[in-house]
């Protein structure tokens, strides 16, 4: 009886690429640990077919290959390296965090990359000093990773983090910023504060205000009230406080969406045809912010934003998710209004909150 492992294996030493590629992708099926080896052989195969179809099925073989793999990451082929840490990315195992630390310090880019992503999913404490050096990595996919890396291993980044956010640097401490907001700790609040007020860098301030929003606590609602004076923080500082959902908020999100609190600056956005400023955004945010607390105090002035063309859409769907409290204004509007274009939405909210059912009950 013949043995499909063999043959497949057999056919990965064929002159056709295309055969070989097939045969890769077999053997990935099969799950069968002796395709292990020549699977690994086949990272250096001249074809990037052939090389793709053999790191998809290793890593489908998955816990089997982890410590063969984690052996190329030693490989003198640069291209082996990056193939085996992307396997390594996507099984993460615990048996290989050492190879995997060793990694970060690689000159190749991407594996630096999928060596940071597979600690990440790994999620060992151990790793922390390691990661921590690349949140200045002169590249943008690498930086990304370790901070995502660094907010999967949570409690025991924290601190690191906090110190990080002192970091000279302002790549440190932007992507400081970026963990500490995936991760939510209480602790962070106070120095995410510190940030928003006296961080040179506006990106970092930026970053600041979006993870105290990702954060939630109430203890920056007053220091967020105070930030959307400043142009640079405005927008964002109006999301955070939709995210908090804390009351205290809503007097200001009124004023944002009414247009009686501009700033005394506001920055164009050049786009195709209209020219915007970039206090639109400000009240669409504030919108939405307002949808999110869903005071049903704020249904005035939902159904008065439904006038603006910029934030009309918005000020609908805002309204709908009220429910059936805001049926008896929409319901006003209908009555009154003769603009198509807002009739249009607020039908369509209607609709959405089952007035036009129940109107066809009631004939």
């Amino acid at each position: 009886m013949a043995d499909s492992v063999l043959e497949q294996i057999a056919a990965l030493r064929d002159e056709d690429w295309g055969v070989r590629e097939e045969a890769a992708a077999a053997l990935g099926e099969l799950r069968d640990t002796r395709a292990i080896g020549p699977l690994l052989r086949v990272l250096k195969d001249s074809d990037r077919a052939v090389r793709h179809a053999a790191i998809t099925s290793l890593t489908a073989i998955g816990p089997a290959a982890v410590e063969p793999v984690g052996a190329c990451l030693n490989d003198g082929d640069l291209t082996v390296q990056e193939s085996a840490a992307s396997i390594l990315s996507e099984i993460g195992d615990a048996r290989v965090v050492d190879l995997l630390m060793a990694a970060l310090q690689s000159s190749d880019w991407i594996v630096r990359m999928h060596s940071a992503k597979a600690l990440g999913r790994i999620s060992d404490a151990r790793a922390v000093p390691s990661l921590m050096p690349l949140l200045q990595d002169k590249v943008k996919a690498v930086r990304v990773e370790v901070a995502d890396a660094l907010a999967s291993i949570a409690g025991e980044a924290i601190p690191s983090l906090l110190e990080a956010l002192k970091h000279p640097e302002w790549l440190v401490r932007l992507h400081a910023v970026e963990a500490l907001g995936k991760i939510k700790p209480p602790d962070a609040v106070e120095p995410l504060l510190s940030l928003l007020f006296n961080d040179r860098d506006g990106a970092v301030r930026e970053d600041a205000v979006r993870s105290l929003g990702e954060i939630g606590d109430p203890r920056a609602v007053e220091s967020l009230l105070t930030a959307m004076a400043d142009v640079r923080v405005r927008v964002p500082a109006v999301e955070a406080l939709g995210k908090i959902g804390d009351r205290r908020a809503v007097p200001a999100l009124i004023g944002v969406v009414a247009g009686t609190s501009k700033p005394t600056q506001s920055r164009p956005i050049d786009g195709c045809g209209d020219r915007w400023d970039e206090e639109m955004l400000a009240m669409g945010a504030a919108v939405k912010a307002l949808k999110q607390i869903r005071d049903e105090g704020t249904i005035p002035t939902l159904i008065a934003a439904l006038q603006n063309t910029a934030i009309r859409a918005e000020a609908a769907a805002a309204l709908v998710a009220f429910g059936r409290p805001a049926i008896p204004s929409l319901l006003d509007v209908f009555k009154k209004e003769q603009d198509e274009n807002i009739l249009f939405h607020v039908k369509d909210a209607l609709a959405q909150l089952g007035w036009r059912q129940e109107g066809r009950r009631q004939r």
